[in-house]
């Protein structure tokens, strides 16, 4: 994890990080509950964590990424990430945590995550450091504030 940049200064940034640590925190507290059996408990982790991704995805989306997409350089690197989403979304609405190769599947989502995650953090968020203008951050923080009604930025 990268401190160097500054990027974790920037409030809808930080706020993005704090999404990703709650829900690797949660796809790790699945994978330890189907390490003991609690297959219920597990189940409540997918299910919370579909919730966090899908508010956080849209945010995502609507935001930094579309500003970032706008540059050529970083619309290849951005396409897999989007579909990386998509992946997610459908495998933690459909799969089966009392099936031992869904089971499987979850522990690699959650390895992959993390890899996803890290393409962001140590990737685009640097990069957006020094592309994005105050009217880019303007438009990716509406766009986190859509995703998050009601919610606001962490503050200093």
């Amino acid at each position: 994890m990268c401190h160097y940049c500054g990027c974790r200064h920037v409030s809808l940034i930080r706020d993005y990080i704090a999404e990703h640590e709650h829900v690797t925190d949660l796809g790790g507290d699945a994978v330890r509950a189907l390490d003991v059996g609690d297959v219920e408990k597990a189940r409540r982790c997918i299910e919370e964590m579909a919730v966090l991704l899908a508010a956080h995805w849209q945010g995502e989306e609507n935001g930094i990424f579309r500003v970032m997409q706008r540059e050529p350089e970083f619309a290849d690197y951005i396409a897999p990430l989007v579909e990386e989403h998509r992946e997610l979304a459908d495998l933690l609405a459909t799969v089966d945590v009392g099936d031992a190769i869904d089971q499987r599947r979850i522990r690699l989502a959650v390895t992959e995550l993390h890899e996803h995650i890290s393409k962001e953090e140590d990737g685009l968020f640097p990069a957006s450091l020094t592309t994005m203008s105050g009217r880019d951050w303007d438009e990716s923080i509406a766009a986190w504030h859509d995703a998050h009604p009601g919610a606001e930025l962490m503050s200093d």
